[in-house]
């Protein structure tokens, strides 16, 4: 297939300019996005991306999840279309680019496809993924969890936030559940464009992150019961700390992780201690282990001495503890071909690039599993994400955005 000229690139400038437009809905309180899934901002950035997709010549698609499908005609009728995208939906304290990038770098390419007058063989697809950030809806990535089978689509519709409001009902309420079926869609291939999320091509001065792989991920659940006493007047032996144990746990959970350096990553994020009152000893710890590897064996060794080490460590303190997992997928490994075609791109425009695995789960590696699926990443700001301090440079965008391109048009067939 013939790759795009070098001379190709899309505008940059529009490209800014919309991300700033759409920032400007659901803006958070520090100069952030507060434009969480299905709330009446949603609601409204996703009539503003369906406004320009219409005036870009494409046609809407909308299936029972919410996911948004504008699609530009190939010239070949029977040829599966090309999908490019991300998503809307942001952290109640986001920044402007996660995911907002990704979707709007493929309404760019359609809009620079129809300033060349450039026909492709192969449609061109560009999607708005519903509830990726899963904050308030978990799990993450939901409506590309259904639409790859991961999940059912009444089970995620049952999901409930913090209030008790289901999915599927604020779905309906917002007026973004269509009548397509999940799922239904086939593809010729998926690209996706994110920041970074992370440090590492900010730190390498590398323009592009060609990605390889995403990491697996395993979320274990940890409770850990000791004795609630007075913190004055209980002697220091007698005491069955339920916070010390857990400390003494995180500590195991951080020498676990850099056994498996420099790819594993580990932590406990969420943390919550019985009564949390300043003049008790903790009698409950619960908390969530975070392990991450591109490696599977290197996930389920994490988890197997997770459990033997915290099981030892709470019999020597008289501790009880229990082990539940509660969340998790296997790594990805990106298709070959996709990946060799963000290569390309990068390396045909000049870009400085690396390979990159995804410490992030994206929508593209639920979709990796029914599609041909490859990403390419551009750096932020000191690694800083959901954080209404996120920030990336025109330049890193455009740069982000011209690869996209030469990849998905590359993939979708020049029409001489």
């Amino acid at each position: 297939m013939a790759a795009p000229a070098e001379n190709l690139k899309i505008n940059g400038e529009r490209l800014w300019d919309s991300l700033m437009e759409m920032a400007q809905i659901g803006p958070g309180v520090a100069g952030g996005n507060n434009r969480q899934t299905v709330t009446d901002e949603d609601a409204e950035g996703r009539a503003l991306f369906q406004k320009w997709c219409e005036a870009a010549g494409c046609s809407m698609g909308l299936d029972q999840m919410g996911n948004m499908f504008a699609r530009r005609e190939g010239s070949d009728p029977d040829a599966l279309p090309v999908y490019v995208g991300s998503h809307l939906d942001t952290q109640p304290t986001g920044g402007k680019y996660d995911g907002v990038l990704g979707v709007l770098g493929g309404l760019e390419i359609i809009r620079s496809l129809n300033d060349m007058g450039i026909k492709t063989r192969h449609p061109i697809v560009v999607t708005n993924w519903t509830n990726e950030e899963g904050t308030r809806f978990a799990p993450a990535m939901l409506s590309s969890g259904v639409f790859a089978g991961v999940h059912t689509q009444d089970w995620a519709y049952a999901r409930e936030d913090a209030e008790g409001l289901k999915f599927g009902d604020e779905l309906a309420r917002i007026g973004w559940r269509g009548k397509e079926e999940v799922g239904a869609r086939k593809m010729h291939a998926m690209f996706e464009l994110h920041i970074e999320q992370g440090p590492i091509l900010e730190a390498e001065g590398k323009e592009i992150g060609v990605v390889t792989h995403g990491q697996g991920l395993s979320w274990t659940q940890v409770t850990i019961v000791g004795k609630d006493s007075h913190t004055g007047s209980t002697p220091m032996p007698m005491r069955k700390n339920a916070g010390l144990g857990m400390a003494r746990v995180l500590e195991q959970v951080e020498a676990i992780a850099l056994s498996h350096a420099p790819h594993a990553v580990g932590a406990a994020g969420h943390i919550d201690v019985f009564p949390n009152s300043r003049n008790v000893i903790p009698g409950k710890a619960v908390f969530t282990v975070d392990f991450r590897s591109p490696d599977l064996s290197v996930i389920e060794d994490m988890e197997a001495r997770l459990r033997i080490e915290a099981q030892k460590i709470c019999d020597d303190m008289g501790l009880g503890v229990e082990f539940e997992k509660v969340g998790g997928f296997d790594p990805v490994t990106f298709d070959e071909t996709c990946v060799a075609a963000v290569r390309n791109a990068a390396e045909r425009l000049g870009y400085s690039h690396m390979n990159l695995i995804s410490g992030a789960g994206h929508d593209a590696c639920w979709i990796n599993r029914v599609a041909p699926t490859a990403m390419v990443m551009c750096p932020c700001v000191d690694g800083l994400s959901h954080n209404e301090a996120e920030e990336i440079s025109p330049e890193w965008a455009a740069a982000g955005a011209n690869v996209l391109f030469h990849a998905v048009v590359e993939t979708a067939e020049i029409v001489e």
